[in-house]
């Protein structure tokens, strides 16, 4: 899966996917093919990091 560059982009992407198709974090990137800690990592620089309670990154 081809990820969006832009970090806001990215936050808004991945939290629509969380919201709308997968249970958390890790089924998201099992069925994208994502690294996981990369995905969290890339995030994290941004300033959002994931909220497992709500299933997003905030």
């Amino acid at each position: 899966m081809d990820l969006p560059h832009d970090p806001f982009m990215l936050l808004s992407f991945v939290n629509m996917k969380l919201r709308d198709e997968y249970r958390d974090l890790d089924e998201l990137c099992a069925a994208a093919g994502i690294d996981r800690d990369e995905l969290v990592k890339r995030l994290a620089e941004a300033g959002f990091e994931y909220m497992p309670e709500i299933n997003q990154f905030r």
